[in-house]
């Protein structure tokens, strides 16, 4: 107690206080408060609890699903919605909430196990290629010109083509097309960092290359990679669809969206609900991730908002 008194007399003598760290209950209360604070000051944070409910749904669909995705019921085929079948039915009689359910986890698994996959690789190709310049920087960056100069899903259609019909090879063709985009911005990024003070300290003191891309580089581009991680998966998602629907990516019985509304086009005229579903359920998915990618990346970027100067009006 003397020490603790003595410590805090001589706090007050020189009119400071010292600073307390918050505990684990205040760090809580207080991320839980900008948490708050960014809901009500922008809403596009709103569509991350319809991104969690698909997620949700993807985890718990044996649950919450009402009937198997597969069951086939010769009975109820091309019902429209009623009290048991909210949605309908398709030409099978399978019913459509159930299958966009299931659905719900093929179309986000793909999506983001490609973006993690390109993601990866292209950002380790940037990283190598702006270090490393030379020669290995120039063949890293002809690659990369030779990935751009194709349509993302016109590469991608011929990947899975070449490769078959699978959500393995689907996955892989998402990946490789979106390898070029992350690869230049990880090298452009680390062509701005690598030039601090801080990066070529570490270069002189024999610092290992690995250890500086991965401890004073790969940390301070991770922002620009997450943003365009954000605002990519929503394509990777409508891709996957679209590859879907030509029959190059989920076969079936297996219930994915695209494969869905191929299956319903040829009842579009006559029994419409049954393209509804998938379709409105692709629409939701794909605005709540760009609105939610937008605000990630005025987030992290303060310089992407528009920027409003306040005056105050002079009294007289």
């Amino acid at each position: 107690m003397a020490i603790s008194t003595d410590v805090h007399d001589e706090e007050n003598k020189e009119g400071r206080t010292r600073y307390t760290p918050p505990g684990s209950s205040g760090r809580w209360r207080a991320g839980w408060a900008n948490i708050v604070q960014s809901f009500r000051r922008d809403p596009r944070w709103w569509f991350a609890v319809v991104l969690l409910i698909f997620v949700l749904a993807a985890l718990f669909a044996p649950w919450i699903s009402p009937y198997s995705p597969t069951l086939y019921h010769p009975t109820i085929t091309a019902q429209g919605p009623t009290a048991a079948h909210w949605l309908g039915t398709d030409s099978l009689g399978r019913d459509q909430l159930s299958r966009i359910i299931y659905g719900t986890r093929i179309s986000l698994s793909v999506g983001v196990v490609s973006i993690l996959l390109g993601g990866l690789i292209g950002t380790a190709l940037g990283l190598i290629a702006a270090y490393s310049k030379g020669w290995v920087d120039q063949i890293i960056a002809m690659v990369v010109d030779a990935l751009l100069s194709f349509p993302s899903l016109i590469l991608a259609l011929a990947l899975v083509t070449a490769l078959g019909p699978s959500i393995i090879n689907l996955a892989i063709a998402l990946a490789v097309v979106r390898i070029p985009i992350y690869a230049r911005i990880a090298r452009g990024q680390t062509l701005q960092i690598s030039t601090q003070d801080y990066v070529e300290a570490a270069r002189v003191t024999g610092t290992p290359t690995w250890r500086i891309l991965l401890r004073h580089i790969f940390p301070n581009i991770f922002s620009p990679l997450l943003v365009q991680a954000t605002l990519s998966i929503s394509l990777a998602i409508l891709d996957e669809s679209v590859l879907s629907f030509l029959g190059l990516g989920v076969q079936p019985p297996t219930p994915e969206w695209g494969t869905m509304i191929n299956d319903a086009q040829q009842y579009l005229s006559t029994d419409p609900w049954m393209m509804v579903g998938p379709a409105i359920t692709i629409i939701i998915l794909l605005i709540s991730m760009n609105l939610l990618g937008d605000a990630v990346r005025d987030r992290l970027d303060p310089r992407s908002q528009d920027t409003v100067t306040l005056t105050t009006p002079t009294q007289s």
